[in-house]
């Protein structure tokens, strides 16, 4: 797919569509199951806006390091926080101040203490080489112009033998140039 965008002008589209969100309607919530969302705090499910559900299929074993790429309101994070603990963590890593203060705030009203979030872009992930077991994503790859850049960063701190579960949309490249384009294409 052509790059018809600047990363910065990407960037400044999903700043405003998450900004004008006054109300949450935990669209992605109906993507998890009644056992998963009963672990969560009510803020995290309010404010799921994802397209899936990764964690149900990243096989998370007890120990491991997570990586929750976009954390938004940290449902993923919260869930992965839970399902590798004892002994590991999960990171949230979000562009946006404002959604990483609330996926802080649901994951203390959960009461995890294997949980950190960090503020980044997806396309340099501020961690280590080699230090991640799993990455999950929940809709946020699509929001990048430079997707092979994310996938590389991915690979960058994966551990061998590490791996993903991503949920994502994907948009025809075959669109006319002005839909492409248009922020809700970027951003919605």
């Amino acid at each position: 797919m052509r790059d018809l965008m600047h990363k910065a002008e990407i960037q400044q589209l999903v700043r405003d569509a998450y900004a004008a969100i006054q109300f949450p309607a935990a669209a992605g919530a109906v993507l998890y199951s009644r056992e998963q969302l009963g672990q969560l705090p009510p803020g995290a499910h309010e404010w799921s806006l994802g397209v899936g559900n990764p964690v149900a299929w990243a096989a998370l074993r007890p120990g491991e390091v997570v990586l929750d790429l976009g954390c938004g309101g940290g449902i993923d994070t919260i869930l992965a926080a839970r399902a590798v603990h004892p002994g590991g963590r999960a990171v949230g890593l979000d562009l946006l101040p404002e959604m990483l203060q609330r996926a802080g705030e649901h994951a203390a009203d959960a009461g995890l203490d294997n949980v950190e979030f960090i503020e980044g872009e997806m396309e340099a992930i501020p961690l280590p080489d080699a230090t991640v077991d799993v990455v999950v994503s929940n809709g946020v790859v699509n929001l990048s112009a430079r997707k092979t850049r994310v996938f590389h960063e991915l690979a960058r701190v994966l551990r061998s033998g590490g791996r993903t579960s991503l949920t994502d949309v994907i948009v025809d490249d075959h669109l006319p140039t002005e839909i492409l384009t248009h922020p809700s294409a970027w951003a919605g």
